[in-house]
């Protein structure tokens, strides 16, 4: 399994879901459009997970509060963040919070998830899916029980090829590559 894969299937720590209710409960005492601001939460972590040194910028421990409230605010005019979501993603940074940004924000999009009744699967795999793949997997879904499904598909090429399926906790690893690291684990385990 490569460190990209474990790191997309690993659910979010009690730090970021602690973080996450707090910012739900912010979310239902405001007047603000919570739509809205989900949609800004996922652009953000779809920023994280699309820029390298976005990524770096984030975890680099040497970064003070004045460059930290700078980067925030070049990200919030950058991504067209609202108020809302900047002041969170600021005062994720004073709490020098910023290395775990990518786990809060999904954290706070599962728990949203989780309030609407929606089953969060993560399906990686090699190359994109094709349509009859994507509907296949929904139907052996939805025979397993899940209903209200939101999938987020992400590639990875390491994986070698078949995929890698999250649903909640739960883990259905397919890939050649988690084959591959299965049968090694095995063949030490015999000498």
């Amino acid at each position: 399994m490569t460190v990209a894969q474990e790191k997309q299937i690993r659910a979010p720590g009690e730090v970021a879901q602690r973080y996450a209710r707090a910012f739900e409960e912010y979310l239902s005492d405001s007047k603000q459009d919570k739509v809205l601001v989900l949609e800004q939460v996922r652009a953000l972590r779809e920023a994280i997970a699309q820029l390298p040194d976005l990524r770096t910028a984030l975890a680099d421990p040497r970064f003070d509060i004045r460059q930290t409230e700078t980067l925030v605010k070049a990200l919030g005019s950058a991504l067209g963040l609202g108020d809302v979501v900047q002041r969170f993603v600021g005062f994720i940074a004073h709490q020098r919070r910023l290395s775990g940004l990518d786990e809060i924000l999904s954290a706070v999009l599962l728990l949203d998830a989780r309030q609407r009744g929606e089953v969060r699967v993560e399906v990686t795999t090699a190359r994109p899916m094709e349509d009859g793949q994507r509907e296949s997997l929904r139907a052996s879904l939805r025979q397993a029980g899940f209903a209200n499904i939101a999938m987020t598909e992400h590639v990875d090429q390491a994986l070698l090829g078949g995929m890698v399926v999250r649903v909640g906790s739960v883990l259905f690893d397919t890939s050649i590559a988690g084959r591959l690291a299965r049968l090694q684990n095995a063949m030490k385990g015999a000498a």
